[in-house]
Parts: structure tokens; sequence; C-alpha cells
């Protein structure tokens, strides 16, 4: 005799669903933010250059710092302050999604070459 399948398993991702459906409605907040939603600024290494110097965001709210290292040396994007650090491959891009911040001055270099890769984030 061949045991019969539990349909139960079948069951469980749409009561899943329905229960963040449910949860969603409750709570009376949105679906979550996706990543694309969010503020990207670009910053462009270069074997010690780099795009810019001063990158301006709104204050408290979420964005993205997206690095890419266009040049042949490894280069290691970073901000103390902002408890930020992307070490980069060349020819790579990485990415990070950081919180909302106070309005202030958080300087940025790139780790690598600091004499000429300095510049601030001016959080608004």
């Amino acid at each position: 005799m061949t045991p019969k399948p539990d349909p139960k398993p079948a069951r469980r991702p749409v009561v899943a669903l329905a229960a963040a459906t449910l949860a969603t409605l409750l709570l009376g907040t949105a679906a979550p933010l996706r990543a694309d939603d969010l503020l990207t600024v670009r910053v462009e290494l270069a074997d010690g250059q780099i795009s810019t110097r001063r990158i301006e965001v709104p204050a408290r709210q979420r964005f993205r710092v997206e690095v890419t290292n266009k040049g042949k040396t490894p280069a290691e994007f970073e901000s103390l302050p902002l408890g930020l650090e992307l070490v980069v491959a060349p020819g790579s891009t990485r990415s990070r999604v950081l919180p909302g911040k106070s309005p202030g001055t958080y300087p940025f270099y790139d780790e690598f070459h600091m004499q000429t890769t300095q510049g601030v984030f001016v959080v608004k």
C-alpha cells in the first residue's frame, strides 16, 4: 500500500501569504520598501581619483551608496562616522543601504588612496 501524500504542506505557502497580508492590513502599513525605491548615490573610484567630493542626502532617510571601481587597483570606500566600509575590486561595483542619519557632515575617503580621494556626505 502506497502512503497518501499529506495535503497540508501544499497549503502552507498560501497560509503564510494570507498571514502576511493580514498583518499588513491590521498594522496599516504598506508593503516593505524595495531597495529600488531608495535614494541611491553613486561614486566612481579609479586608481586614486574620485567622481565626487560632496554628496548631499536628506536627513533621517535611508539611502544606498553604490561604489564602482573603474580602476586597475583595489579601492576601499570608507566613512567611519557613517559606519560604512566597502572594499571594491577593480571593475566591480558594491553597494550598501544606510539608515537615516542626523543632519551633519560625515567625511569619506578611499583608504587605499587617502591623499586624493577625500570628500563629505552632507546630511540636511
